[in-house]
């Protein structure tokens, strides 16, 4: 489940170490991203766009999000890296991807490019020096009420507000995400 709509299955993923050692990881619940967690690390929220990746960071107590940057897409291998040094230089260790569910709660080609967008970051473990922990949240408008929010309450540019509204609604993601686990709410999104 994902903020209570049901999603179908799970991803389970086995992969090698360069020893030949099997190493299980999974896209976890929030409730399992949170006990996963180590003490003191932080969460990343991503908005996996087409041309761009909003980041936001928590607060070690999992309890606020910040808006952090945007990085502008190249090339995936590229992008990772400069990832995986933010990642170092923040003490983060998991994600909360936004989900584009549609409306009617079903998934599109929006939602499996994000959980491809998912899969890759997990295989990207060895530039990241971490097994990364990924969870996803319900994403759906946060983008359009972020747009919708700068062009009421802010005197901003259009080039101005394009160069801040996917780290805005990373925000939010990882807000909502926090608030969730903070209440204790059942969320079994996959």
């Amino acid at each position: 489940f994902i903020d209570g709509h049901k999603l179908p299955c799970r991803l389970t993923m086995v992969m090698t170490d360069k020893t030949g050692v099997k190493i299980n990881m999974a896209i976890v619940t929030l409730k399992e991203l949170r006990a996963s967690l180590p003490k003191g690390k932080r969460l990343m929220g991503i908005d996996q766009g087409a041309n761009t990746w909003g980041l936001a960071l928590s607060n070690p107590s999992l309890t606020l999000a910040t808006p952090l940057k945007t990085i502008i897409r190249s090339k995936f291998t590229l992008d990772v890296k400069i990832l995986a040094a933010i990642c170092k230089e923040y003490d983060v260790t998991g994600f909360v991807i936004g989900l584009p569910l549609n409306m009617d709660d079903t998934e599109g080609p929006r939602t499996d490019s994000v959980r491809h967008f998912g899969d890759n970051l997990i295989q990207a473990r060895e530039v990241f020096g971490f097994e990364p922990l990924i969870a996803f949240f319900d994403e759906r408008l946060t983008t359009d009420a972020v747009d919708d929010f700068l062009n009421e309450h802010t005197k901003l540019s259009r080039k101005r507000r394009d160069a801040v509204i996917d780290k805005l609604a990373a925000q939010m993601i990882l807000q909502g995400a926090l608030d969730t686990m903070t209440r204790g709410k059942n969320n079994d999104n996959p």
